[in-house]
């Protein structure tokens, strides 16, 4: 049997424990009626037995104290909720114990900014990390040594594992379902929680907000420009000189200062505005296309899918209300 413990962190998101706790035990009744024995013995553990969340609006009753858990399979991580750098502060007596369960052989799993947490512990350290992008930009400045990886909806590695924003968790839980019970049980519960199963990607959620908490003032000069004028063509070059910087050096700072490159910022852009007009307009795909500054169809359509996920043709028929219709 594998012992599954979700820790409760204090002010986590109520759901991302509750929902482990249901996703594990359901799986022990579909093998149950199955005439087969249940495989997950699950346990709600924190550092003391009442863990109040959402400032004290709710609480929630661990099984056991971390104190007195030795050995378990997998630890799960919840979402955290509010300031992370403050939650990180208030929750700092778990990473001791998650680094040892990890010695001793147990996997660990975070949900959503559950991430900020397990990536406190070291342990992510020169590994790939997987958050809500909204937090994307925030986990890289506090985490440099792990590499953020914000379009994936999981990242594996050494037993190590993270999920993408929100009720992308569920598709983790499908997938250490699927690892430990196998896919017949991992297809069961995703039809009866109503997953997709098997998604990759994010992408197609993630709203580009370019990084802007740097000190690089003609950076972010350089950004303001692009962002005002993305419908006109120009070059990196072009940009450089503009704002009076050698091309190398500006490539050089702008990728530090936004995590980004500069042609990877101007292709980001262009991809938001176009994102917005597919949701938004009756506009077609060519004019679009023209609206944001592409004029070869094949490139606009290779970089949007590469940014999304989804061609340009899909993506309005997903989001665009009179498209669906």
């Amino acid at each position: 049997m594998k012992h599954i413990s979700i820790l409760v962190p204090y002010e986590s998101v109520p759901s991302s424990v509750v929902d482990p706790r249901y996703m594990f035990t359901a799986v022990n009744q579909f093998l149950i009626n199955s005439g087969k024995h249940p495989l997950f013995n699950v346990q709600l553990v924190g550092l003391t037995e009442h863990v109040p969340l959402n400032s004290g609006s709710f609480s929630v009753k661990t099984d056991v104290l971390i104190k007195d858990l030795k050995k378990t399979d997998l630890v799960v991580i919840p979402a955290l909720a509010g300031d992370m750098k403050t939650m990180l502060r208030l929750n700092e007596e778990l990473l001791p114990w998650i680094v040892t369960q990890h010695k001793n052989g147990a996997e660990v799993a975070s949900l959503c900014l559950g991430a900020f947490l397990l990536a406190s512990t070291g342990l992510l350290d020169g590994k790939s990390c997987s958050t809500h992008w909204l937090s994307a930009n925030d986990f890289r400045e506090m985490f440099p040594k792990v590499t953020m990886t914000e379009g994936s909806i999981i990242t594996e590695a050494d037993g190590l594992y993270s999920s993408g924003g929100a009720s992308s968790y569920w598709n983790l839980l499908l997938h250490i379902v699927e690892k430990y019970a196998g896919r017949e049980m991992s297809i069961m519960a995703a039809k009866f929680f109503a997953i997709e199963i098997d998604r990759k990607s994010q992408s197609p959620f993630v709203m580009f907000n370019g990084q802007k908490k740097h000190e690089d003032e003609s950076v972010k000069l350089a950004q303001e420009y692009i962002e005002e004028n993305y419908t006109l063509k120009f070059s990196v070059d072009e940009l450089a000189d503009k704002f009076a910087i050698g091309k190398r050096h500006f490539e050089r700072r702008f990728k530090k200062a936004t995590n980004n490159t500069p042609a990877e910022y101007i292709q980001r852009v262009k991809v938001e505005a176009a994102k917005k007009e597919l949701e938004n307009s009756a506009k077609n795909i060519s004019e679009v296309m023209y609206d944001v500054g592409y004029t070869d169809v094949k490139a606009f359509r290779t970089v949007f899918k590469k940014l999304t996920g989804l061609s340009p043709i899909n993506y309005k028929n997903k989001y665009n209300r009179q498209a669906a219709a």
